[in-house]
């Protein structure tokens, strides 16, 4: 896991970031996502944050909305830096995008890149950037068993010598970014409070897939 210790308060963190539109992709704070890039404009915006800051906004088009150009976004995204990335030989390029921080749109920039830019506001979620804030109120036990639950269900299995040594944080966090469900339930876990909403939501959730399954649903983590 990166180390970003220089991000230690809001304003440690650029004004202006360029944004990833993408639907159903979730990013939140010190959780990894491996993305695939080959269209140009969004090639150029990584080979942009590479020789910048490396960080890229990660956000939904609003509700029902296409993700192309001027397209509506949702207000809340998450910032994260590029920690790893590869140069496929068909010009791909495969990046592992680490989170830092949700943030607000003030408003999106008239610019002459490709992709598109926003003026963000990090201050909301100024306990973002204190790793581990909030984990002594997540219910890890209860979280581990409908985790736990669902891959026996789908019969699927876990690292759980991993799992058990995984911070309290990233477990909730990466298990978000792993779960099956529609992008207005995606943006629901990551506009949650704090932690412990975020965890009793993915278990709300979860809880509620299972439910189907028993009638013939069979949800698949991605």
């Amino acid at each position: 896991m990166a180390s970003f210790e220089r991000y230690r308060h809001p304003d440690d963190l650029p004004q202006s970031i360029p944004v990833f539109p993408l639907a159903g992709a979730l990013l939140l704070p010190r959780a990894d996502l491996p993305l695939n890039i080959f269209e140009p404009r969004y090639l150029a915006m990584i080979d942009h944050a590479i020789a910048t800051d490396r960080l890229i906004g990660m956000i939904q088009p609003a509700e029902g909305e296409p993700a192309s150009d001027g397209t509506a976004l949702m207000k809340v995204g998450c910032v994260g830096r590029i920690t790893a990335w590869q140069e496929a030989p068909d010009e791909r390029m495969l990046i592992t995008l680490t989170g830092v921080s949700r943030f607000q749109i003030v408003a999106e920039l008239d610019v002459d890149t490709p992709f598109r830019q926003v003026i963000a506001n990090y201050h909301p979620f100024a306990a973002d950037l204190a790793s581990g804030a909030g984990s002594a109120e997540v219910n890890r036990p209860a979280l581990l068993r409908v985790f736990r639950d669902y891959l026996d269900a789908n019969n699927m299995s876990a690292d759980w010598k991993e799992v058990d040594q995984a911070s309290t944080e990233v477990l909730v966090n990466t298990l978000s970014l792993l779960a099956p469900y529609p992008p207005e339930e995606k943006q629901a876990l990551l506009e949650a409070p704090d932690l412990k909403t975020r965890a009793d939501v993915l278990v709300a959730l979860t809880e509620v897939a299972l439910g189907k399954m028993g009638k013939g649903a069979k949800p698949r983590l991605q």
